[in-house]
């Protein structure tokens, strides 16, 4: 937590390094667009396979288009999209940070009077926070596709009317939450790539303890935090 809100803090203050922050948006941001949509899409269509065929026992696949919409937007869009951020960004992010120390780059920014926290973490975090929720977006964006692509050409329903339902089911609450979600684990995921990096051992063993741990550290809080966000949104 301290070491959030040190990186954190650090983001509004100078020195810049705007090179490093573009770099970071292209890496966290652009470059994680391929599986995130990917996996949006499939889990979209497989879920609309799923609630069709557990509404089939009781006469309600009607119910397809709405829970599909929900069912990405609050939960599975920014789950998915967390995890597989924390897969591809948190274990490139804590590899390149560990080899750096290891290789004693990180000492050699602050005999340059470079504060690694400035040069090395703040640039990433500023990109998890802007990128991942614009990604998330996305995410549900494709995967409510996937599921009326399949509902549509497989399962039968009306194009106009899942369109119809899809909308008119969706609360700005739903996609407010969703984002929300994609801010918190793109902090969560560059926070803990950045931190296990930092605490790296020496040699190669430190460097994959470093990446595992990491991964493994951001993917349970994603899913903490979640369940926590979630009962903030909606708790009755």
């Amino acid at each position: 937590m301290i070491y959030a809100v040190t990186a954190l803090s650090h983001i509004f203050r100078p020195p810049y390094y705007p090179r490093e922050v573009f770099n970071a948006f292209v890496q966290i941001g652009w470059l994680s667009l391929p599986v995130v949509g990917l996996t949006a899409l499939f889990t979209g269509g497989a879920l609309a396979l799923q609630i069709y065929s557990g509404g089939a026992r009781f006469n309600a696949e009607a119910v397809v288009p709405q829970i599909v919409a929900i069912g990405m937007v609050r939960e599975l869009g920014p789950v998915m999209a967390g995890l597989m951020i924390a897969a591809r960004v948190t274990s490139s992010i804590a590899a390149e940070i560990a080899t750096m120390k290891v290789t004693e780059q990180i000492d050699a920014l602050v005999t340059l009077s470079t504060h690694p926290m400035k040069y090395l973490t703040a640039p990433r975090l500023l990109a998890g926070l802007i990128t991942v929720p614009i990604l998330v977006g996305v995410g549900d964006v494709i995967g409510v596709a996937g599921g009326y692509f399949v509902a549509t050409q497989s399962l039968g329903f009306n194009p106009a009317a899942y369109l119809k339902n899809t909308v008119d089911f969706l609360e700005t609450l739903d996609v407010v939450s969703s984002l929300v979600k994609g801010c918190v684990f793109g902090g969560i995921a560059t926070v803990m790539g950045c931190y296990y990096g930092m605490q790296s051992g020496r040699g190669a063993q430190g460097v994959g303890q470093a990446t595992k741990s990491s991964v493994e550290a951001a993917a349970v809080l994603i899913l903490a935090a979640n369940f926590l966000i979630t009962g903030a949104f909606f708790s009755v």
